[in-house]
């Protein structure tokens, strides 16, 4: 049987195209490790989220040498956390879920693109050899703001990525004379210990102290400032260490200068009788004397 050269041409390219779907399909789960989301696998309900152990708390977690964990929760209209961090030369694991409607999670510029469906989670693993920022959207339809839903990607080098948490604990006011106590709490996130530096700025006194904190752990830098030396009234703060900083402002004030005011509810006992502030005024009003 004679077959029309058209025919053939048809049939190669025919040929060639179920090749190629079957290349890409094997390349995309084998090569890329790209799966379809599995129904058995360990959902979460929405409405158990705020307690999970997973989600409760989006956030980046390192896992192993180079490699770590991300906890995104998609919700009308953000995604947690934002903006995420990640080092560059590492493995990143995307764990993503949603906790009222179906979103889409997409990273502009990589083969990062999955739906994030209420009581399932998405894994996706990847891996940064470069530095740069890229876009997050939400690329199915999830309300009015839709297109307001996006959030970013922040691939740092691995000698500027930290996973460091500041918390400060000072006063708000002190009477002159007595000493200021300033704590700052550094906690470092990573698996290996960091050396990092506090710095310390109450008015116009400054103080550095260098700290090494161990993985998954913190420590306390304490600071005792004089109030005499600093004088009577409002003092910023401010705390930094690697990337984090806090601000705030203490008050010095004087014991002997304060006051007590009488509430306008209060009466002022004299001889005829008890006198609101209301009823001199009104007694003033009329030219009379209380």
């Amino acid at each position: 049987m004679r077959i029309h050269t058209y025919e053939k041409l048809w049939l190669a390219g025919s040929f060639v195209l179920i090749v190629g779907f079957i290349v890409t399909i094997t390349y995309g789960s084998v090569g890329l490790g790209i799966t379809m989301i599995d129904d058995e696998a360990d959902g979460v309900s929405p409405d158990e989220i705020p307690s999970d152990e997973r989600f409760s708390d989006p956030r980046v977690e390192q896992v192993g040498e180079d490699e770590y964990e991300v906890y995104v929760v998609a919700m009308t209209f953000i995604f947690q956390p934002d903006p995420i961090e990640v080092p560059a030369n590492s493995e990143v694991t995307f764990y993503v879920t949603s906790r009222d409607v179906i979103h889409g999670f997409e990273v502009a510029g990589t083969n990062i693109n999955s739906m994030a469906i209420p009581g399932q989670v998405a894994e996706l693993t990847v891996e940064f050899d470069e530095p740069g920022t890229y876009g997050i959207v939400c690329n199915e339809y999830c309300g009015p703001q839709h297109h307001t839903m996006e959030g970013s990607l922040v691939v740092t080098p691995e000698s500027e990525f930290s996973q460091t948490e500041l918390e400060v604990n000072a006063p708000e006011q002190v009477a002159q004379g007595n000493e200021i106590d300033l704590t700052a709490t550094v906690s470092n996130g990573l698996l290996e210990a960091r050396e990092s530096t506090v710095n310390v700025t109450v008015g116009s006194q400054t103080t550095e102290q260098s700290i090494t904190v161990d993985g998954e752990s913190s420590e306390n830098v304490s600071v005792t400032v004089d109030s005499d030396e600093l004088g009577p009234g409002e003092h910023d703060w401010t705390v930094s260490v690697d990337d984090q900083e806090d601000t705030g402002t203490i008050t010095v004030g004087n014991e002997t200068e304060t006051t007590e005011s009488v509430p306008a509810s209060m009466g002022i006992e004299t001889a005829s009788g008890t006198v609101t502030p209301m009823d001199t005024a009104e007694a003033t009003r009329r030219g009379a004397h209380p």
